[in-house]
């Protein structure tokens, strides 16, 4: 019985790397665009104005603090009755990337304030402008503080993109679902779909890990 259907969801290979390369694309779009983002609004949020840190930290709390389901669901049925048409895959991109965007904000706000004082009054005192600040002595230092957690949420972006599934993208989780209409076995299906998705999120897993280890054996020589 096992094996007739383990034969059946091999008759479905082309659709399912259909599904995981849709995936595959999705995140790596978000990933990059919702970074690049994210870099900038964190970097905003921390430049002194209090007005735009004010604006932005509503934003990021605002889709931090909602589900992703009913934001997705905000972008792709209820902006086309404001006019704004938009097809299933770019409502996937704008939603992840405006997730991923918050998210990354938040860490690179954390990477920035933890730089000592002291390194950016000294930077200030050399004569150096405001972006000449952020740029050689704030962000290499943050960086250090940052990278983990960011690529932490990289995986975990990887992981929300299944709910486009829900606006009709055949990903790899929309994939599960149409096959396990043909293999009455959920388990077996959504296992290997799960499968996928540690696949994929498995090689970021790791580079977080060496990140994290990198840092600690690092701190570890600074306190010595």
């Amino acid at each position: 019985m096992i094996w007739q259907q383990l034969q059946s969801i091999a008759g479905s290979y082309p659709l399912a790397l259909r599904g995981l390369g849709m995936t595959v694309m999705l995140s790596l779009i978000s990933l990059v665009l919702g970074t690049l983002v994210g870099f900038g609004l964190g970097i905003l949020r921390t430049g002194g104005n209090r007005l735009i840190s004010a604006v932005i930290g509503a934003w990021v709390d605002l889709i931090r603090g909602t589900p992703f389901l009913v934001q997705i669901f905000l972008i792709f049925f209820i902006l086309p009755e404001l006019g704004i048409e938009l097809d299933a895959f770019t409502a996937g991109i704008i939603a992840l990337t405006n997730l991923a965007a918050c998210f990354i904000c938040e860490i690179v706000v954390a990477g920035i304030r933890s730089v000592p004082t002291g390194q950016v009054e000294a930077a200030l005192a050399s004569g150096l402008s405001r972006w000449q600040r952020m740029r050689q002595v704030v962000l290499p230092q943050a960086m250090r503080i940052v990278l983990p957690p960011l690529v932490g949420q990289y995986v975990l972006l990887i992981k929300d993109s299944s709910v486009v599934s829900a606006i009709g993208l055949t990903d790899l989780t929309r994939v599960g679902w149409l096959v396990v209409q043909r293999v009455p076995n959920g388990l077996l299906v959504f296992f290997l779909v799960g499968l996928g998705y540690f696949i994929v999120c498995y090689p970021l897993i790791m580079l977080a890990r060496r990140l994290e280890q990198r840092m600690g054996a690092a701190h570890g020589e600074v306190q010595l």
